[in-house]
């Protein structure tokens, strides 16, 4: 889940200065979850927007804002009311915005709503936590399922650096070194072993941005 969080009214007026008819988009799946682009999100932002003076000449949720295929059967629903608007405001993710501008036949102004934040998972509490970075390179194989690019606060492959503390984080003692906890479940499976492997250094290229993968394709 990629999360987001909405960008302040003053913000969004800022940006739409000078534009007096604006469409608005949500999102079905991440944003709906954020309640930053669902549809309660989308009504507030246009009582909000009108209330400042604002024409709203429509407004929908793509079942997946990402998704081109999502986008242009939106787009073909809304054509009119498009066609009528100076700005589409897009409250969804970074690649949900992009994904509205790279399939946008009007030549409109996109503009984004939200902040996105980072690829999440939902925890028992329906709390949103960062374990992931999406670097291209992944290590959990080695490390027991737990990412210490993410989850150690420096990024650290080489174990546990000289400021942990009671398995503590000395960057925030309130979050647990991702390394002790690496440690730890090696201990518990009998596995310790393995951290005494060297392995092959990382492969930076597969970080590079932007990434793209044709359907098909293992690289």
């Amino acid at each position: 889940m990629i999360i987001t969080k909405q960008k302040e009214l003053s913000v969004i007026l800022h940006m739409i200065e000078g534009k007096s008819k604006i469409f608005l988009v949500g999102c079905g799946e991440c944003a709906t979850e954020c309640k930053t682009g669902g549809e309660k999100e989308i009504l507030d932002m246009k009582q909000q927007l009108e209330a400042s003076g604002k024409t709203i000449t429509g407004w929908v949720i793509p079942e997946t804002a990402c998704a081109a295929g999502h986008i242009k059967i939106a787009m073909a629903k809304n054509r009119e009311a498009l066609s009528k608007s100076d700005a589409v405001i897009v409250f969804a993710c970074g690649s949900g915005t992009q994904s509205f501008k790279e399939n946008d036949r009007f030549k409109l102004s996109v503009l984004s709503g939200n902040d996105t934040l980072f690829a999440a998972t939902v925890d028992s509490k329906g709390g949103f936590q960062e374990y992931c970075s999406s670097c291209g390179d992944c290590v959990l194989d080695l490390t027991d399922g737990i990412c210490p690019i993410t989850r150690c606060a420096k990024g650290l492959l080489n174990g546990p650096c000289g400021g942990q503390k009671d398995g503590k984080c000395e960057a925030d003692r309130a979050k647990d070194c991702a390394w002790i906890l690496i440690f730890k479940s090696k201990v518990e499976n009998n596995k310790v072993d393995e951290l005494k492997k060297i392995n092959k250094a990382r492969d930076y290229k597969k970080s590079q941005k932007p990434h793209s993968v044709e359907l098909g394709s293992k690289s």
